[in-house]
């Protein structure tokens, strides 16, 4: 159990996918380009590529951990988390109902 002031700490956001691409190397991490309302769109790295091709994802809103610490996986950075449930078949990435503008933080 966390307190519920802890929890106001993770900053979920929407963010939309510009880019995706899967990393050299790798059968399940994507590279993803995440549009969540800055300068320049968020590079994150996602164990999600044996469930998704990479094309499915162009354009597609999701839900992401905005203020995690960057980590290096597989010699990249990334900035941020997706957000997936465990599905029977592996992971099913949370997405909003209906269009919202990319950065919109989730309460």
């Amino acid at each position: 159990m966390i307190t519920y002031d802890k929890f106001k700490k993770v900053e979920l956001k929407i963010g939309e996918v510009k880019t995706a691409e899967r990393v050299v190397g790798s059968e399940k991490l994507l590279k993803l380009a995440v549009e969540i309302g800055e300068p320049a769109p968020r590079q994150i790295i996602a164990g999600i590529g044996k469930v998704y091709e990479p094309e499915t994802l162009l354009g597609r809103q999701i839900v992401i951990v905005a203020n995690l610490e960057p980590r290096i996986i597989m010699g990249l950075e990334s900035q941020g988390m997706v957000l997936a449930a465990d599905g029977t078949d592996g992971p099913v990435v949370l997405c909003p109902e209906k269009p919202v503008l990319a950065g919109t933080i989730l309460k």
